[in-house]
């Protein structure tokens, strides 16, 4: 294996479709382009994504985003080590998209072909940015996942613990749509709690009185809910005063579980004596303000180096595809048929948190 390798990250499971070229060896790795196409005027009717239609929107755009890389990048199809590829989890429709164009250029090009866990890009992504080492405790924290995890290689993981229901960003969403704001619900109710009164209602804080790192979002979505009704009905309306104040509770609410269940996390990984203590939060709502400060003064008051990537590569995209491929490869997996997967944890061994179906555990 060459010391430097170049690889094209594919990314498609939800409703941004993306494309990356990373360069990376043993000390790290630089990325070349990283190009992503959003689909949130498709689906600003509906209040939320529309997995047809972003399946639909995958398939228009997924060669047009690697034809935009590769150009960007500087580089062609020849100059290509191998290619990675979300296989899952995800939105099926829009998972198939991705593994079936990536599928079509390692056919065309006899390039090997990478399928990686969507959640094991969010993990790894503070090893290309900040060069974390083994093992690091990880927030992972999204639209549709919230978890502790202990990364230890670039496909071992030990979960500590995580919703058992509702995601942080998830509850965001639905919070936005009950206020009557716009999606994506995370950067506007930020927006709105900015002039809120955090302390003007009275928002639960659930399973802060349970042993364990699992934390639980419905409950507090529902105590919105009521709280709006209530403020309806007692003004016959919603104020911009009311609104602003109703996101930042719910806001701060949030934040105190995360930064409460972190405190507990990272006890446990302490326990493990690790070398270079660390902990990183990755994932949509790794971008809020507020919930990033909280994390990162707990870490300050505990000792632990604290790591959130940059904006850009908290959300969704294909440089952290990229980059993990990039990592099993170096450490000596060779690649292997995969299959597209909408349920795929990344620590199999634990009991799902959110139960099995047929179409395997959730989380």
């Amino acid at each position: 294996m060459r010391d430097t390798l170049t690889i094209l990250g594919i990314e498609s499971s939800c409703d941004d479709t993306a494309a990356a070229v990373v360069r990376g060896g043993e000390t790290g790795g630089t990325i070349l382009s990283s190009v992503v196409s959003g689909q949130t005027e498709l689906h600003a009717a509906f209040g939320g994504v529309v997995p047809e239609i972003a399946a639909r929107a995958h398939a228009e755009k997924l060669d047009l985003c690697v034809e935009e890389a590769l150009e960007r990048a500087g580089v062609g199809l020849d100059a290509l080590d191998a290619i990675a590829v979300t296989a899952g989890p995800g939105l099926i429709g829009g998972v198939l998209s991705g593994v079936m164009c990536a599928r079509a250029i390692a056919a065309a090009t006899g390039l090997p072909l990478v399928g990686v866990n969507h959640l094991a890009g969010h993990a790894l992504t503070p090893r290309l940015t900040d060069g974390l080492r083994f093992p690091y405790l990880m927030l992972l924290v999204s639209g549709g996942h919230c978890q502790f995890l202990i990364a230890e290689g670039p496909d071992r993981f030990t979960r500590l613990g995580g919703t058992i229901d509702d995601a942080p960003g998830e509850a965001f969403d639905k919070t936005a749509k009950l206020l009557g704001l716009p999606q994506p619900g995370g950067p506007v109710v930020e927006a709105e709690a900015q002039s809120g009164d955090p302390k003007r209602f009275a928002f639960p804080r659930p399973l802060l009185d349970r042993p364990g790192c699992d934390m639980s979002f419905s409950g507090l979505k529902t105590a919105l809910l009521r709280t709006r009704d209530a403020v309806v009905a007692e003004k016959g309306g919603l104020g911009r005063q009311d609104r602003a104040d109703l996101c930042a509770g719910f806001q701060a609410a949030v934040t105190d579980v995360l930064r409460e269940r972190s405190r507990r996390a990272l006890a446990r990984y302490l326990e493990t004596a690790p070398a270079e203590p660390a902990f990183a939060v990755a994932g949509g709502v790794a971008a809020n303000g507020p919930i990033r400060a909280a994390l990162q003064a707990l870490s300050a008051e505990l000792g632990v180096r604290f790591v959130a990537p940059p904006l850009a590569l908290c959300t969704d995209n294909a440089a952290m595809i990229a980059w993990a491929g990039l990592e099993r490869l170096r450490a000596g997996e060779k690649p292997a048929p995969f299959v597209a997967r909408p349920r795929w944890p990344l620590d199999d061994r634990s009991p799902a948190l959110l139960g099995s179906g047929r179409k395997g555990a959730k989380a």
